[in-house]
């Protein structure tokens, strides 16, 4: 019989793959709304930190102030513009104060839509807890009709109460509070 291992490269045709499938298309559509939605200094300091971040903008500056020095500690011949090199270090660093702050912003919206993210985990982790949860007093009512041994587990009593978010986050911190 063959399996879908037989062919890594044939589509699976599951209800489970047409469920990811959507998932992705719609995390994709998302992503490209909140492309659409950026305002232009948000995609200029992106850009900005895009390109600061690359190999490109390390080669160029290697270039650009290893020209400088070298110019101006006479080693081409050429008449020095800047020889104690305090140009090059005020330019350096007045592009390093905007080069901060370029990333300050893309870090604050990345970290924003990270939150934003992690708000819809925790949703979709709270709402599979409370269908765990409904699954199982449904299987111990079916395992109690039927007679199963195992419906009368402690265990399974715990594990069909609803869990608080707000509590599971108190004992965290009381947790953390004792262990200091």
């Amino acid at each position: 019989m063959e399996t879908d291992r037989d062919h890594p490269n044939r589509q699976v045709s599951s209800h489970m793959a047409g469920i990811v499938e959507r998932n992705i298309k719609a995390l994709l559509a998302r992503r490209q709304q909140e492309k659409a939605r950026k305002i232009l200094s948000d995609k200029l300091a992106d850009t900005v930190t895009d390109f600061a971040g690359s190999l490109r903008f390390v080669w160029i500056h290697i270039l650009l102030f290893g020209g400088w020095i070298a110019w101006n500690l006479g080693w081409l011949g050429l008449k020095p513009f800047d020889p104690s090199l305090v140009v090059l270090a005020m330019a350096a660093s007045v592009e390093a104060i905007f080069l901060s702050t370029f990333v300050l912003i893309s870090q604050n919206r990345m970290a924003a839509l990270a939150d934003k993210r992690a708000d819809l985990d925790l949703q979709v982790s709270l709402l599979a807890e409370h269908e765990i949860t409904r699954l199982v007093t449904l299987v111990t009512e079916i395992a109690k009709k039927m007679d199963i041994p195992a419906a009368h587990d402690p265990e399974i009593a715990e594990l069909a109460k609803d869990v608080r978010p707000e509590n599971v986050l108190d004992t965290m911190e009381r947790h953390e509070r004792d262990s200091l």
